[in-house]
C-alpha cells in the first residue's frame, strides 16, 4: 500500500522518536515516496520486508527505501527509535557526487543496515535529538506517527529551516556510517501461509477470527499458530490483539464511544478489549486516552 506522509510544501521531510508506550501500533504493509532512515536506541524493533523477518536492537541504523514495501510487526515493550524520512527532492539536490549515489536508489534487496559504534550511536543520537527539541509534542506526534493518521493533522516544527538543514546533514552523516559497511542479522524467511496471515491481518477490516484466518491460508488454525509464533517471534493471537489496538485508535476518530470502537477493530466484548489495552500500555483506556 503506498502511503501518503501529507507532508506540507515547507518541509524536506520529517524526524520523531517513536515509543512503544506512546505510538499506537500500525502493522500494515506499506511504502511511500521518501526514503526512511531508523535509528534504534532502546529495546528492539521486527519488521517484514520482502517475505522476510528482521529484528533490530539498540545502536541499528536501517534504511526503507521508495519502493520497499515494509511491515511492522513487533517491538519490544520498551522500543524506542527515530524514525526520519528524507523528500525525494531533498535527496536529489543533497545527493550529488558519486559517494552518495545509492540513496537515489528506489530498493534494495533485504534491509539495508549496520551496527553503529557507542560514539557514532552518539554523535547521530545527538544530532536527532537536537533537530526534534523545537519539533510538535512527543505523545501527539507518537498518536499521528510522526505524519497524521487523523485526516486534519500535519506535520509542523518551530523552525522549518532549521530542520530542512538539519536533515541533509543527517542524511549525509548516517549514509557516511552505512556506506561500505552491512549489518549482520538473522534473517528469516517466511512460510507462504505466514505471509498470507499478515497481509489479511495487516489489511483486514473486518473478521479475524483464526479459524477463517488459518482456512484463508490454506491450513489449520493449529498449524498456522505454531508456525506464525516459529517464524515472526510472536504468537498469533498478539498479533491478531496489536492489529485490532491499531484499529480501535483509527475507530476512535469517528466513533462516539469507547465501545463502538472497540467492536468497530474486532474485539469480541469491551472486556476483552480493556485487557488487552491495559496490558499494552499499562493503564486503563479512559485514563490512556488523554495521554496516547
Amino acid at each position: 500500500m503506498l502511503e501518503n506522509l501529507r507532508l506540507g510544501p515547507r518541509y524536506d521531510g520529517f524526524l520523531f522518536l517513536a515509543r512503544s508506550e506512546l505510538n499506537p501500533p500500525r502493522l500494515r504493509p506499506h511504502h511511500h515516496v521518501e526514503l526512511e532512515l531508523n535509528l534504534v536506541v532502546q529495546g528492539s524493533i521486527t519488521y517484514v520486508v520482502g517475505g522476510t523477518r528482521f529484528t533490530f536492537g539498540k545502536r541499528t541504523l536501517l534504511w526503507m527505501f521508495p519502493a520497499q514495501e515494509h511491515q511492522l510487526v513487533d517491538r519490544s515493550a520498551d522500543a524506542g527509535y527515530y524514525v526520519a524520512v528524507f523528500k525525494p527532492g531533498l535527496i536529489a539536490e543533497t545527493c550529488r557526487s558519486s559517494e552518495y549515489a545509492a540513496l537515489k536508489r528506489k530498493k534494495v534487496d533485504g534491509v539495508l543496515h549496520t551496527g553503529l559504534d557507542p560514539e557514532s550511536f552518539d554523535l547521530v543520537r545527538r544530532t536527532m535529538d537536537a533537530l526534534v527539541c523545537d519539533g510538535l509534542d512527543p505523545v501527539v506526534l507518537n498518536r499521528e506517527a510522526g505524519f497524521g493518521l487523523s485526516p486534519d493533522f500535519r506535520f509542523e516544527h518551530g523552525d522549518p529551516d532549521w530542520l530542512n538543514a538539519g536533515l541533509r546533514h543527517l542524511l549525509l552523516l548516517c549514509w557516511r556510517f552505512q556506506r561500505g559497511r552491512a549489518g549482520q542479522i538473522r534473517a528469516v524467511r517466511l512460510h507462504p501461509a505466514v505471509e498470507r496471515a499478515l497481509r489479511e491481518l495487516g489489511n483486514a477490516t473486518g473478521e479475524d477470527d483464526l479459524a477463517g484466518l488459518a482456512k484463508r491460508c490454506g491450513t489449520s488454525p493449529t498449524y498456522l499458530s505454531r508456525l506464525f509464533a516459529r517464524q515472526v517471534g510472536v504468537p498469533l493471537s498478539r498479533y491478531r490483539n496489536s492489529v485490532r489496538l491499531g484499529r480501535f485508535w483509527e475507530e476512535c476518530r469517528t466513533a462516539s464511544n469507547l465501545t463502538e470502537a472497540a467492536y468497530a477493530a474486532g474485539f469480541g466484548s469491551y472486556a476483552q478489549f480493556y485487557k488487552i489495552y491495559r496490558d499494552a500500555y499499562g493503564t486503563g483506556p479512559r485514563a490512556g486516552m488523554g495521554q496516547v
